[in-house]
This record gives structure tokens, C-alpha cells and sequence, in this order.
């Protein structure tokens, strides 16, 4: 099995000849970016208070027109966290297997969709995309036995920046 085993100067060293022959990196292009998320439904959520941040996993739907994602979740620490720092990230992957994966990040901010007459059309459509995913409730509205959850928060994260990447075969 090829392996690569780093140095300190974080440069990888090849242990078995082909590696490096075998796979590249390249960059994803902002429409190949789009694509992934469209067909996306969990992402891992970045955000950050007092310097510290906080990873969670979450499911969403990606709303073209908009530029942004739709999630649902309890209120609890990410809730919290976003409310006072909206600067937030969220990091799609589609991993076949250690040579060949797919990884999205968007950076945007965080934007809670109240029960207003204002944010009325933004949650009617916002529910709509939710809708097309099966259990699109899910994990938000499940039990969790150690903790009374009675608000659910629909929020969106408007994308700012997308970057991507992509391993490929060499030519």
C-alpha cells in the first residue's frame, strides 16, 4: 500500500514507489462547487466564540438562487455561538476511499429565519427545499434523552466564498 509519511517541515516523505504518480489534487471551479452542494444533504459546521472553535455535523439544503443553505436545529451551543459570532463555515465531502474524495467548503454567515411576517416567504421557501429530503427534520426534532429541547430554529447560511477540491488521476 502506498504511503506517505510526513516530516516536520509538514512535507510528506513517499514510502512505496507510485504515490505521488497516481493521484493529483486540483481545484474545483465554482459551478463544479454548485454542483456538489446540489446534490448534498450533510455538511459539518464551523463556527467560533472566544477563540474556540466548534464542529457539529448538520443536514441542509442548498438553494441555488439564493446562494445559501437551509438548516434546521434545537437551540444549544452552535445556536448560541452563531448568535454572537455569525461568521461561520460549512464543509462538504463525498469520499469514495482514500484516493478518490471530493471536499467543498463554504464560508458564509449566519442568519436565523424568525416566525415573522418579514421572514414569512423566506421560511415557506426554505421549507419547500427541506421538504424534497427525506426526514428532512432529522436529527433536529429527534429525542435526546439527557436534555429537554422545546424551540427548533431555522436558519440559513449565506455563502460569501466557495472553494473545493478534488483528487483525480494523472494522465
Amino acid at each position: 500500500m502506498d504511503r506517505l509519511e510526513p516530516d516536520l517541515a509538514g512535507h510528506g516523505r513517499l514510502l512505496e514507489s507510485g504515490y505521488h504518480a497516481a493521484m493529483q489534487v486540483r481545484e474545483l471551479s465554482a459551478p463544479e462547487c454548485t454542483e456538489i452542494l446540489e446534490r448534498s444533504r450533510l455538511g459539518r459546521l464551523g463556527c467560533s466564540r472566544f477563540d474556540q472553535p466548534y464542529v457539529v455535523p448538520v443536514h441542509f439544503s442548498f438553494d441555488p438562487e439564493r446562494t445559501c443553505l437551509y438548516v434546521v436545529s434545537l437551540i444549544g451551543q452552535k445556536i448560541d455561538w452563531m448568535r454572537e459570532n455569525p461568521k461561520v463555515c460549512v464543509e462538504i465531502d463525498d469520499i469514495a476511499d482514500e484516493k478518490h474524495w471530493t471536499t467543498v467548503l463554504v464560508f458564509g454567515r449566519y442568519d436565523e429565519i424568525g416566525q415573522t411576517a418579514e421572514h414569512a416567504r423566506v421560511r415557506e421557501r426554505a421549507e419547500r427545499l427541506l421538504e424534497q429530503r427525506l426526514q428532512w427534520w432529522l436529527p433536529a426534532a429527534a429525542q435526546v434523552p439527557s436534555r429537554q429541547h422545546d424551540q427548533l430554529v431555522l436558519f440559513r447560511v449565506h455563502i460569501d466564498r466557495l472553494s473545493g477540491r478534488r483528487t483525480a488521476r494523472k494522465p
